[in-house]
């Protein structure tokens, strides 16, 4: 590269998944709203050297299309993602270009999650604050509580199945102990590990990804 990352061009469209006040910490850049259609078509008029996709509009407007994306790489523009949107978009235009980073991105790749809906949560529009629980944490929270011995495989997979049954707006962990079929003693057991070890893995890509444009 030409010149040192921090005369960089470098554009991040971020939400939820990290804070742009947190995200200043790791990486000095210009943060914008989670992307929607056209976002990316707009950066590329204040010519951007690296364009990061971390967070995303699924459902309540038109999402980034891959169509865009491509566009910027045509014109030499770096475009990574991970953690959310970011990461969906990057398994599949990683082959035209795209960089993918983190374990959200690696788990769409696997096909281990397949769906905008495994990733998505509802927000407050002003703040960008999660309202709601990320399928795809759960997933990694529950693992944890796996191989901790706070629940069995067979509580593992009736967790996940409750999870994924519930429409994403109103998942959290509460609403799946409410409605899970599993014995209210182990209920109380799985409640006791959720005070401190939830796992946000949608944040720790956020700064996995900042991290890694850095280093570029």
């Amino acid at each position: 590269m030409k010149h040192e990352n921090k005369n960089k061009n470098i554009i991040v469209f971020t939400g939820p998944s990290l804070q742009p006040t947190e995200a200043k910490e790791f990486l000095e850049a210009d943060y914008r709203p989670p992307v929607a259609r056209d976002d990316v078509i707009k950066a590329l008029r204040d010519n951007p050297d690296i364009i990061v996709i971390i967070d995303g509009v699924f459902h309540k407007a038109p999402a980034v299309s891959h169509k865009e994306i491509m566009e910027a790489i045509k014109k030499g523009v770096i475009v990574v993602g991970g953690a959310s949107m970011g990461a969906l978009r990057a398994s599949e235009l990683d082959d035209f270009g795209m960089v993918g980073v983190g374990m959200v991105y690696r788990d769409y790749r696997k096909g281990v999650i397949e769906s905008d809906d495994d990733v998505a949560v509802v927000i407050n529009p002003e703040t960008f604050e999660q309202l709601s629980e990320a399928f795809i944490s759960m997933n990694y929270t529950f693992k944890a509580a796996m191989a901790k011995g706070i629940i069995n495989k067979s509580d593992f997979e009736t967790l996940i199945k409750t999870a994924k049954s519930i429409y994403y707006p109103k998942r959290n962990y509460n609403k799946v102990l409410k409605e899970v079929d599993i014995e209210e003693k182990r209920k109380k057991l799985i409640q006791k590990f959720l005070k401190d070890n939830t796992i946000d893995v949608k944040k720790e890509d956020a700064i996995a990804v900042l991290k890694y444009v850095k280093k570029l």
